[in-house]
């Protein structure tokens, strides 16, 4: 079963590759899924570090999917007792018990997963045990909605984590200092740093988004246009452009030249755009729904040319790999959950 764009890059066969096709793909054997236990609306739970390395969850665990040897293992399981091995400022030393993840983030050997009472847990993946924990607030409603992982001009590594308390944190991961914390009106679900580091784009519980000062919080302009709450939102490699997703269905694409209105709107079928990606080189740009829909664009058409990918089942998150040649699509399932890989097409012969 192939799904192909007339004018897309990536394509899939789900579950075999016929010699015939231009595009291939593969699918990830079984892998135990909670998601009749936890709420995964905000579809941030699948990194692709490398073509070949992909982080997700399965049940309490991230695991590590290899498709050079087929094999996937454990990274680290939240299903008991984790408490950090190091002694950082400000880190939680009893650390936390049975955590459910709400969403994760994995960039440069360094992964944080965030769970649905606040928690925020810390591995680097080249050192043993857990470096830092860290709970954002004792609120009732407390959800880490989204982190984002980034490293600052002087070369220290930083995550962004969005939250339910309506704030968002800045924490510096070498000097692991109290983090920078800016406060806004409505719960944030997701946070976008601009490449050069200066912006933020801020969506949440409001029809409005924000362009903030990174350096102060400080807003720069609303975001006006979308008809419901944002979920989703992701910066274009160039730093001139980016990307917001919400609950009317919509992905609007922002000029920061002018911000009075978007410059294109990217309709969805049936549900909330809940993730949005952009390729490193930015020629292309992915945004899931919900469920059984990812749009893919080819943004140097002025967002005109999309494949849509469609295929059955709940969307846990979606990650193009860093050298642009694999996207890859996390499918949650009561029974059954894998792991969508599709190949580009003019750099892939069929697997």
């Amino acid at each position: 079963m192939s799904h192909q764009g007339d004018n897309g890059k990536y394509a899939v066969d789900d579950y075999k590759a016929e010699d015939d096709e231009e595009f291939s793909g593969r699918e990830l054997p079984h892998l135990e899924s909670d998601v009749d236990e936890i709420d995964i609306s905000l579809r941030n739970l699948v990194w692709a570090t490398s073509k070949h390395d992909v982080y997700l969850m399965s049940n309490y665990s991230v695991v590590h999917w290899s498709s050079l040897t087929g094999k996937q293992s454990e990274v680290l399981n939240l299903a008991g007792h984790v408490a950090p091995n190091e002694e950082h400022p400000g880190s939680l030393l009893e650390g936390f018990t049975q955590t459910q993840v709400s969403t994760l983030a994995v960039k440069d050997r360094f992964l944080v997963a965030g769970g649905f009472q606040g928690e925020l847990i810390c591995k680097f993946l080249d050192r043993p045990g857990i470096s830092f924990c860290y709970r954002t607030t004792g609120d009732d409603n407390a959800v880490t909605n989204a982190v984002e992982i980034y490293v600052s001009a002087s070369g220290g590594i930083h995550f962004i984590a969005s939250n339910n308390d309506c704030g968002v944190r800045d924490f510096d991961m070498e000097n692991f200092g109290p983090p920078k914390h800016f406060r806004f009106p409505w719960p944030v679900n997701h946070t976008s740093l601009s490449p050069d580091g200066k912006l933020l784009v801020v969506v949440g519980d409001d029809p409005d988004g924000i362009l903030v000062d990174a350096e102060t919080g400080k807003t720069i302009m609303p975001l006006s246009g979308h008809l419901d709450f944002s979920f989703a939102s992701e910066w274009h490699p160039d730093g001139v452009t980016f990307a917001t997703g919400n609950q009317d269905k919509t992905c609007r694409i922002w000029d920061i030249r002018n911000l009075s209105k978007s410059i294109a709107v990217l309709k969805g079928n049936l549900g909330a755009i809940r993730s949005i990606r952009y390729t490193s080189d930015g020629q292309y740009m992915a945004m899931a729904e919900p469920a059984d829909f990812v749009h893919v664009y080819d943004t140097k058409t002025g967002y005109k040319k999309e494949q849509e990918i469609d295929f059955f089942g709940e969307i846990s998150g979606t990650s193009f790999s860093p050298d642009t040649e694999s996207l890859f699509i996390g499918v949650w399932d009561r029974t059954y959950g894998s792991l969508l890989e599709y190949g580009r097409g003019d750099r892939l012969s069929p697997l």
